[in-house]
């Protein structure tokens, strides 16, 4: 059995950066409570202390007041230009809320911590966000998302510039990726990042730093022996796990986890108990006592339960089964003590305790303790299975459990059904010794009828019928006995299949309500696009027609309006101008030839506002009139009709022209093109618009960042007719644009 395998782990997050000169964590949080105060509220250098401050408060189980510290900051730092103090703050109010499991919050506080994140250009900032992301990953068991997001953090580390913070976070990061791909047995990157976090320790000369990297040294090497079984290398972990306990024996000042002194004894005590020689077991004695001693000064439940553990496994090697019993039921009513009990722990606890139980052949209590650690096992399985993701590795996972709680399934129950053979079979013994005992009972009546013969021939007749009457009673009574124990056994069977005949029909109405429930969501969000489309299509609809509008209300304007006052004003003129001399005459033929102009200019704005010709002949004729007009000796346009059969609906007419208008604008205004060729082509099933300029062009990647007012109407007309549109532009060259949309 093994009952340490709970603190694998690397030490819980805030145990890391809490490490520092203080004697205590309560002296460590006075300490930061004073450099905290000493900087004025607001400020930047308070905002970075509040971090420290706030982890130390919720490691002493001040949680409330260390979110009301973090809340107020948040506010100062929301307010700065710069997000990487809000970033930072953000991302250490998720991993409390993850300690706490709470979903909703720290999902929010991460998700903060990342939009703040896009806003500094702090690397160090930006990587330490990442390193909280992954720690979350990882405690959600994502264990793949963890790495992608602590690879991150590495490479923003790599272009921070250093500081005294830079290194502590890059050994986190290192810690998190051991931890993990020791779970993955990926030995080779285990020992890369183990060492890339020892030299960091050794180089800050850190004692909680260099314990941890001890720690994990350890680890890595017990593993490597378990997996090839080559004894330097258990060799080597005992050398590491021995260096984090003198590490902490001369430095225990310096490191304010006492804790930390039971997990290395837990680890070596386990060490020398399983992978060593005998002869070691005085040495895993003594480190399992120390752990449980530690572990009770420092108030450390699942440390205390683990030694206990430990001590009744020694006690099994020894024979002692009574007073493995006592340190087992020890163990299990530490585990119960802490509120985050290892469930590994208890599996270990009723596993043992039912085999002991069984040895002394109390069936009771081993049944009980069986039953609980499969629902224990339970438990476990459905903890890892809600968090497996789509990983190959989780799902390879996820199906290896999943058969090994059939086995155990399958095991336990052979296991009950023996230990109710063995009750059975204790029954019958007792039957036997029973009917025995009749037997001699008999014999003996037979002896004392057979002396009595000679002087009782009277009462013979009478003895004799009352012999065969006990005989056929003692044979009615067997009789009966085993009737009764057929139909207790007929109705075990038929409960045991109307319980399995439930938990079918159970599963299935599960799995056929969870099928409902995700086919609901769908189609609601089926309903949701379709409702959002049409109201995007309403919007446009109602956009463009009120532009049409608009622009035929203008035209209106413009030649009602503006063209009679030009109109009378050049009639007004001409008759001035038989009244005046020649030298005025001169004046005002130029002034009415100006008035020309300007009415050619107002009627060529007017069309261009709402074409006539449109809605009398059609987009065909409409485009022709539009290139001639646009056509001048510095600018040749060109139209092409490709199966255009003039079916187009006028609406659509419409937006095409707008469409058209709008690109050849473009080209002009923008382009500076000398020459634009725009086509016109009818397909079986589509429309289909091109546009080809010989302009200067442009770089196509800066258009998705342009606010242009032009691009923003074509697309939107685009979307209204359901349709697509493709830009190729090459710098001095030119620039194709192709639209199609359904008939």
């Amino acid at each position: 059995m093994n009952f340490f395998s709970f603190l694998r782990s690397p030490i819980i997050f805030i145990c890391l950066v809490l490490a520092g000169q203080a004697t205590s964590a309560q002296e460590l949080q006075n300490s930061l409570e004073h450099q905290y105060k000493k900087y004025k509220p607001g400020s930047t250098q308070r905002m970075m202390m509040t971090g420290k401050y706030a982890q130390a408060l919720f490691f002493n189980h001040q949680e409330d007041k260390a979110f009301v510290i973090l809340n107020e900051n948040i506010t100062y730092a929301k307010k700065l230009a710069d997000g990487k103090y809000a970033a930072y703050l953000y991302i250490i109010s998720a991993i409390n809320y993850r300690l706490l499991d709470n979903v909703k919050a720290y999902e929010n506080a991460s998700r903060l911590a990342q939009i703040y994140q896009e806003k500094t250009k702090d690397p160090e900032t930006k990587g330490y966000v990442s390193y909280g992301l992954g720690w979350i990953q990882e405690r959600n068991h994502k264990k793949a998302e963890a790495v992608r997001y602590f690879l991150k953090a590495l490479s923003f580390y790599e272009k921070a510039v250093h500081s005294e913070s830079l290194n502590t976070r890059k050994a986190s990061v290192y810690r998190e990726l051991n931890s993990i791909y020791a779970d993955w047995n990926d030995y080779q990157l285990q020992e890369k990042y183990s060492k890339l976090s020892l030299e960091i320790a050794r180089q800050q000369n850190d004692p909680m730093n260099l314990f941890d990297a001890y720690m994990a040294m350890g680890y890595m090497y017990e593993k490597r022996y378990e997996s090839t079984s080559d004894k330097a290398f258990i060799h080597q972990a005992e050398s590491y796990y021995i260096k984090a306990v003198e590490t902490y024996k001369a430095n225990k000042a310096d490191i304010p986890i006492p804790s930390n002194l039971s997990f290395v004894a837990i680890n070596l005590a386990n060490l020398y108990l399983n992978y060593f020689p005998e002869s070691y077991k005085d040495k895993a004695l003594y480190y399992a006592n120390l752990a449980k001693t530690q572990g009770i000064a420092t108030g450390n439940h699942d440390h205390v339960a683990s030694a206990n553990g430990l001590l009744a496994e020694i006690a099994l090697q020894d024979g002692n089964k009574e007073e493995a019993k006592k340190q087992l039921l020890a163990a299990l009513a530490e585990s119960e003590y802490d509120k985050v009990t290892d469930l590994n722990i208890k599996l270990s606890i009723f596993e043992n305790l039912s085999k002991l139980f069984q040895d002394e052949n109390n069936f009771k209590e081993a049944i009980f303790y069986q039953k609980v650690y499969l629902e224990t096992f339970k438990k476990v399985y459905d903890q890892k299975s809600a968090a497996l993701g789509k990983q190959l590795e989780t799902q390879y996972e996820r199906e290896k459990q999943k058969q090994q709680l059939l086995r155990l399934q399958l095991a336990s129950e052979k296991q009950e059904q023996r230990l109710k053979e063995m009750s059975w079979h204790s029954l019958q013994q007792a039957q036997k010794l029973e009917n025995l005992e009749l037997t001699k009972e008999n014999q003996l009546r037979k002896l004392e009828f057979t002396e009595m013969e000679n002087s009782k021939k009277a009462q013979e007749l009478r003895l004799s019928q009352l012999e065969s009457f006990n005989r056929k009673r003692e044979v009615d009574l067997y009789k009966a006995r085993i009737d009764y124990k057929e139909k207790t056994n007929t109705f075990y069977i038929g409960l045991a299949a109307s319980v399995s005949l439930l938990l079918i029909l159970l599963l299935y109405a599960y799995f056929q309500r969870a099928k409902g429930i995700k086919q609901k969501e769908k189609l609601h969000l089926l309903e949701m696009e379709k409702i959002i489309q049409e109201s995007k299509i309403s919007n446009l609809t109602v956009m463009l027609e009120g532009q049409e509008q608009e622009r035929g209300r203008i035209a209106r304007d413009l030649h009602d309006g503006l063209g009679s006052l030009l109109s009378g004003t050049k009639m007004n003129l001409f008759l001035l101008k038989d009244k005046s001399d020649d030298h005025h005459q001169l004046q005002i033929e130029r002034s009415m030839e100006q008035i020309d102009i300007a009415v050619d200019e107002l009627r060529h704005v007017a069309h261009n506002l709402m074409p006539d010709l449109l809605l009398k002949y059609g987009l065909q004729e409409t485009l022709m009139e539009y290139v001639s007009r646009m056509t001048t000796p510095k600018l040749d346009v060109d139209v092409q009709f490709l199966y255009y059969s003039n079916q187009l609906p006028l609406e659509s007419q419409l937006l095409a022209y707008r469409i058209i208008q709008e690109l050849v604008n473009n080209a002009v205004k923008h382009a500076k093109a000398s020459q634009i060729i725009i086509q016109l082509i009818e397909n079986e099933s589509e429309y289909v618009i091109i546009v080809e300029d010989d302009g200067k062009g442009f770089d196509i990647n800066t258009l998705n960042h342009s606010h242009s007012a032009g691009f923003h109407n074509i697309r939107s007309r685009v979307e209204f007719l359901k349709g697509t549109m493709q830009i190729e532009s090459q710098i001095n060259i030119g620039t194709n644009i192709e639209i199609k949309f359904l008939k």
